[in-house]
């Protein structure tokens, strides 16, 4: 206790003082024939800097207030930009300098107004890459928005809202990134797709989302990778792996690249659960972003992606101590068998940029992802139950001394899957006049799919054979002979090839104006989305076929009364669809059936937004109400990160919540916020009534904060803090969720970072080893500060004779150290 209460202290109780206030613009400047202009004059006030032989250049600014750049050159007229950026904020303006004809006089920029009225939160990169926790990429930072739900450090998946894991569109570029398909733990996972040292923009949409985004019912994740201006180097090392990143930019600027590498070992965090294994998981992938730009009207990119997760696991024994003081309880289990699991993705995407005018872009993007995944497995748990020496001082204290039950259980699994997603897609954007934009897409996509799934799993107990909970045959064992066939207690085993093809369209306008002396944003869309589902059982005659069509229409309305307070309403809604895609067609038994129907959601969300000043610092207060209709939803139980669902439409739903958030410098020269999310969520199966489904977190608590030490600025420190009431799980996979609705624990996390500066880049040094970086420094962290017991699942052990069944928490990670080194060159 003295321990926590003194880390506390040193977090939250830190004296601190204010620091220069600053942005950085940076971009490289072109003549008509977008060849690079050296030796561009770039002042603002009394600062300045010019261009190299590149083109380049980089300037720091003041933040939070307007400053005016100037870009002056002997051969070329003059360009004047008025900025108007955050704190710490960096962005790309590339400007093009021309000879006969006249600049703009003047272009104000003003950030994150366009993410404001579509209801869209921008994660700065620069908090990516310095906020580091259990997950690997950018969901470290999403888990600490209102209505995101992440209750396992260990997996990248995410729920928004009272959705699943399968409901989030993730775009990087424009281009649709898909997951693994059979994924069942946290552990297994590994890293996720976005490489956060490749990113430049990250905007995230809890809900009511424009229909230029994708048929999905919760959220989108839109990721920008940057396109590199200048050479460089960075890499990362710790002890849960490390990366390496390099971007270069050819003389002329037509051809740029950047490529990322990454490398991650889970043996810290699966080495500190109570299950003693031997594990090696390796996982890697390697990463690309190209461009080429031919002309000033044709630019043509490549996005590509290589991942392999390989996951080998021994298990060797555990025990889980539960029940109360009085009397406590242990679960002890001796392993045999092993477990192998591999994953391997490629993906590959060019799209070609074709810009006729001013006013009019076009796109053409074709891409292609292939996995193939193998889960084997054969694992024998032998494991006994019973009570704890609880005498304080006894040489025995905490060994188990009285067994309750005895018994073993064998998990089996041989499942293979082989998937090749192909896509090609044309979109375009118009722009009618300086406030109005029309919008368009049209899109095919062609899924191949051939899947392989073996599992079973016998169960014994005390020398009986336990029988699945629904059997013709009774067995009244131990009283009576069992006579009966034995049989698994689970038992799955399907073969499916299936096809789909998909066709979906968009369009959507968008406009600013005024009303009165009110600005004013108006967006309004529709989506169209047709699929054919084509399945085939091997060794039979026959296709089965179903082809089906949805229509969403989607709008939004945003407006910025003229007050003196500022402030921003917002409303959205829409007729949001899920088509299904394959995993959503498979049923529990393994079988895939084709006339499942797309998930419909009528979705509506009202926002505010508050932005306001404290101590002469800005702060914004994001305010969102939301409410669904879901109807022909497709039931499902999760157990870890593995959903089953039973392919039927034969289910209704609703959520509804109030998310909040406040963000602003609550120390000076950092960003830091505090999130609040209520949410309900029901579901009624069957006209049975309604039971909480099992997304339904009813409070939701986050926190990022940053801080540094008045005494030494280059000394600074983050808090990542997660609380998440309990969801429904833990019950047994059988189990009929109208009889079980028990609520796993709240989950209660904080992760804590502290780093130290050895080369910051704003500063010159005279000392030749630190001259050779651009920026150094050291870190060490520390996950699950306050070792809180967090469970993801039950494991249910029975004992035949007693007829009980004990439900053992299945404990996530506690108390974890890791050192980082991180420098750019």
């Amino acid at each position: 206790m003295k321990i926590k209460s003194l880390l506390l202290l040193l977090l939250l109780s830190l004296p601190f003082i204010g620091i220069t206030q600053n942005a950085t613009i940076k971009g490289v400047i072109l003549d008509d024939q977008q060849l690079p202009i050296y030796n561009v004059n770039i002042k603002a006030g009394d600062t300045g800097t010019t261009t190299n032989e590149n083109g380049f250049y980089e300037l720091k600014i003041p933040a939070n207030t307007d400053v005016t750049v100037v870009f002056t050159h002997l051969s070329h007229k003059k360009v004047e930009v008025t900025f108007n950026l955050k704190n710490g904020e960096e962005i790309e303006f590339n400007p093009v300098m021309k000879i006969e004809i006249e600049q703009i006089t003047e272009i104000i920029i003003n950030s994150n107004t366009k993410q404001s009225v579509e209801g869209i939160v921008s994660v700065p990169p620069a908090v990516l890459r310095t906020i580091k926790g259990a997950q690997p990429g950018v969901e470290n930072i999403l888990k600490t928005l209102p209505g995101v739900n992440i209750s396992n450090e260990l997996s990248t998946q995410y729920s928004v809202r009272g959705g699943n894991f399968d409901e989030n569109l993730v775009y990087v570029n424009e281009i649709e990134i898909y997951r693994p398909f059979l994924i069942r733990s946290g552990q297994q996972e590994g890293l996720s797709f976005v490489n956060t040292d490749l990113v430049q923009n990250v905007d995230f949409s809890a809900g009511g989302f424009q229909a230029k985004y994708g048929d999905k019912l919760s959220s989108v994740l839109d990721i920008t990778y940057r396109t590199p201006i200048k050479f460089g180097i960075s890499a990362e090392a710790s002890l849960l792996g490390g990366s390496l990143a390099a971007e270069h930019v050819s003389k002329d600027s037509k051809f740029s690249g950047i490529m990322g590498l990454r490398y991650r070992d889970n043996s810290l965090f699966i080495n500190s659960l109570e299950t003693e294994t031997n594990v090696v998981p390796v996982f890697a992938d390697a990463q690309t972003y190209l461009t080429y730009k031919f002309s000033d009207k044709f630019h043509l990119n490549f996005l590509g992606n290589i991942s392999l997760n390989k996951y080998n696991f021994q298990p060797q024994n555990r025990q889980t101590n539960f029940g109360t003081l009085d009397e406590p309880v242990a679960l002890l289990v001796f392993y045999e068998g092993q477990e192998k699991d591999q994953y391997l993705t490629s993906f590959g995407a060019f799209k070609a940029n074709y810009f006729p005018s001013e006013d009019l872009t076009l796109k053409l993007i074709a891409s292609a992802y292939h996995t193939t995944e193998e889960e084997y497995f054969d694992i024998l748990a032998q494991y006994r139950l019973g009570e704890v020496n609880s005498n304080i001082g006894d040489e025995n204290l905490g060994e188990v001394e009285f067994s309750e039950g005895i018994g073993s259980q064998l998990t089996h699994a041989r499942n293979d899957l082989d998937a090749l997603i192909f896509n090609i897609e044309h979109k375009g954007d118009y722009k009618l006049d300086e406030e109005s934009t029309f919008e368009w897409s049209l899109k095919y996509t062609h899924e191949d799919i051939r899947d392989r799934l073996v599992e079973w799993e016998v169960i014994d107990s005390a020398g009986f054979s336990v029988r699945p909970p629904i059997f013709d045959v009774p067995n009244e064992q131990p009283y009576e002979p069992f006579e009966g066939p034995l049989v698994a207690f689970q038992n799955v085993r399907a073969t499916n090839e299936v096809q789909i093809d998909r066709l979906q369209a968009y369009a959507q306008w968008s406009k600013r104006s005024m009303l009165g002396n009110n600005e004013v944003f108006y967006n309004a869309g529709v989506r169209v989305h047709n699929w054919t589902v084509n399945s085939k059982v091997p060794n039979q005659d026959g296709v089965t076929s179903s082809t089906q069509t949805v229509f969403s229409p989607r709008a939004q309305f945003a407006i910025k009364p003229d007050w003196e307070k500022d402030m921003l309403f917002r409303v959205a809604g829409g007729l949001y669809y899920q088509p299904p895609f394959y995993r959503e067609l498979r049923d529990s038994s393994g079988i895939v059936q084709p006339d499942v129907k797309a998930q419909k959601s009528i979705h509506f969300v009202l926002g505010n937004e508050y932005s306001f000043e404290i101590w002469e610092r800005p702060f914004k207060l994001v305010t969102e109400a939301y409410y669904k209709n879901l109807t022909d939803v497709n039931p499902y139980t999760l157990e870890n990160v593995r959903i089953r669902y039973r392919a039927r439409n034969n289910a209704t739903a609703y959520a509804y919540g109030l998310d909040m958030r406040l963000n602003g410098e609550f120390i000076p020269g950092t960003e830091s916020w505090f999130s609040f999310g209520f949410l309900k969520t029901e579901e009624n199966i069957d006209n049975q009534g309604n039971i909480a489904r099992p997304t339904d977190q009813r409070l939701k608590f986050g926190a990022l904060f940053q801080d540094y030490m008045k005494a030494l600025p280059d000394l600074k420190m983050y808090l990542n803090l997660v609380y998440n009431t309990g969801v429904p799980g833990g019950s047994p996979s059988y189990a009929n969720p109208y009889q079980f609705q028990n609520r796993l624990p709240d989950y209660k996390r904080a992760d804590v970072g502290i780093s130290y500066l050895l080369v910051d880049p704003n500063k010159e040094y005279t000392t030749k080893w630190k001259q050779r970086f651009k920026e150094l420094s050291v870190g060490f962290e520390i996950f699950n500060i306050f070792n809180a017991q967090n469970s993801i699942t039950n494991t249910w052990v029975r004992d035949v004779y007693s007829k009980r069944q004990f439900a053992i928490p299945n404990y996530l990670t506690p108390r974890v150290f890791n050192v980082r080194l991180s420098t750019r060159f």
